[in-house]
């Protein structure tokens, strides 16, 4: 089965089209109106091995939340479709990732249950026109609507754009080994994820 699914989301906020390909790399483009969370999603698909196409027009004119929290609502229901039932996928996964000084380590469970610990600290207060305190709220958010446990550790840093993109892709790749096919039976004691 093709492991992909496409979610539109239309409220007063954010007109949002997202679609995730599991097995696909290289996407359709993505534009959501905020250039450095452009930069962090393109990171998103490039270091997880797949594909996500995305466009976003949010009412940026009040600021950056709807967009960003939108956004990760819209890609959590992805996921968590186009992962289906789940059988055969590793389910875990971990790494560090270094970007210069800084290092972040992601530990992702497809457990069915929702869940972020966020420990980042990015200095400013806006990185490229992306407030630094939506991060989590993106990773919240997917989190949430992916049903999958998510923490994130920042080891070192002092760089708020290395910190933040270490972050992503350290999420990324984790999540490039917890989608990864490697049996067929679903990855749990109790017979299912949830």
């Amino acid at each position: 089965m093709p492991r992909t699914a496409t979610v539109v989301r239309h409220t007063k906020e954010t007109d949002i089209t997202a679609t995730w390909d599991l097995d696909a790399q290289g996407g359709g483009g993505i534009a959501s109106g905020i250039g450095f969370f452009d930069h962090m999603l393109e990171a998103l698909a490039k270091h997880s091995g797949t594909a996500i196409t995305l466009s976003c027009k949010g009412d940026l004119h009040i600021d950056g939340h709807h967009t960003v929290e939108d956004c990760g609502i819209v890609l959590g229901q992805c996921l968590r479709q186009a992962l289906g039932d789940r059988a055969g996928i590793e389910r875990f996964g971990h790494i560090a990732c270094p970007l210069d000084e800084a290092l972040v380590e992601a530990v992702i469970d497809i457990s069915g249950r929702g869940w972020l610990t966020y420990e980042l600290a990015p200095p400013a207060a806006s990185i490229g026109g992306l407030a630094s305190e939506l991060v989590p709220e993106f990773f919240g958010a997917l989190a949430d609507q992916a049903c999958i446990t998510v923490h994130l550790h920042q080891r070192a840093g002092r760089n708020s754009h290395h910190i933040v993109e270490a972050g992503f892709k350290a999420f990324a790749r984790a999540l490039r080994q917890a989608v990864r096919v490697t049996g067929s039976g679903v990855p749990s004691t109790k017979g299912m994820l949830a």
